[in-house]
């Protein structure tokens, strides 16, 4: 089929959106979902020209509907590539509220602070001086901050929501810090802790983690408080507090997967909190692909 042809098909199948009969608005509406990504342009031009309700209401349903769908398999897609790049990770999480985010945005935004990190580096620097140049740049320069006041935001999330207003929850935080050391070939990983996240500072870039130990790590950072710098007695202190067992996981990095896994567990509960049980659901379809 040509491009004129489909589209003309398309254009074709959207005008037919205000059928009255259910069982041949439903045959119209599968057939537009096989167009995908594609269809996106016809229905948001037929929305902006239609003067009927019904037909605006369905064409909104079945766009979401389509950019869910996208969301999904891209999360799919990002689960079986190896890499589970992080900043990727964050940038699809972000997707599902803003799917039309400019993801070119934020790789630059992003890549604006990793050069003015790298700009104050040298190859002389003890992994503390290092630390010093990154919180500054970080906390002071760039003025991310805990968002204490709006903790269970959704916004705390959402990467591009985060780099706009310079406030995130511990995760949020964490993951654009790590991105920027990592990409200096800094080796600062996230650390899993139940109701925190905190971050480890590596006596080298990690290339398996099946193959660390506690020893690897030289201290620990926390970027809810400006990367202040802690140690494992800390940690000790704090799983004591909320009566948990220390165990390994609690004191090694982690995977991206888990990241993201975390940051999603955030995101349905900030839903579930404000009674949106219908992005809930759709959360907990996502995070049903990363298990």
């Amino acid at each position: 089929m040509t491009s004129k042809t489909k589209n003309t098909e398309l254009d074709a199948l959207v005008s037919l959106l205000d059928e009255p009969d259910d069982n041949m608005f439903g045959q119209v509406r599968d057939k537009i979902f096989s167009y995908g990504m594609d269809a996106i342009p016809a229905l948001e031009n037929a929305w902006d020209v239609s003067t009927d309700n019904t037909m605006q209401n369905r064409i909104e349903t079945i766009i979401h509907q389509i950019q869910f769908d996208h969301t999904v398999e891209e999360f799919r897609l990002w689960k079986t590539n190896l890499s589970h790049d992080l900043l990727k990770g964050f940038i699809l999480v972000a997707k599902y509220h803003y799917p039309e985010l400019d993801e070119k945005s934020i790789i630059t935004q992003v890549g604006k602070i990793i050069q003015d990190v790298w700009l104050e580096l040298n190859s002389n620097l003890t992994p503390l001086e290092k630390i010093k140049v990154l919180n500054h740049i970080f906390f002071d320069v760039n003025g991310f901050r805990d968002n204490r006041q709006d903790l269970y935001s959704t916004k705390n999330s959402f990467i591009n929501n985060v780099l706009e207003s310079k406030k995130g929850n511990s995760v949020s935080l964490s993951i654009i810090y790590m991105v920027v050391a990592q990409s200096l070939k800094i080796p600062i990983y996230g650390i899993n802790l139940p109701q925190e996240f905190v971050m480890a500072y590596m006596g080298g870039m990690i290339l398996d983690l099946k193959s660390i130990s506690a020893k690897d790590v030289q201290f620990y950072l926390n970027a809810k408080n400006k990367g202040a710098v802690f140690t494992k007695r800390e940690i000790e202190r704090f799983l004591m507090q909320i009566n948990l067992e220390p165990e390994d996981k609690y004191f090694l990095p982690c995977d991206n997967l888990t990241i993201i896994r975390r940051v999603l567990n955030n995101l349905l509960y900030a839903y579930q909190q404000s009674g949106n049980t219908e992005k809930a659901a759709e959360i907990k379809k996502i995070q049903e692909i990363l298990v």
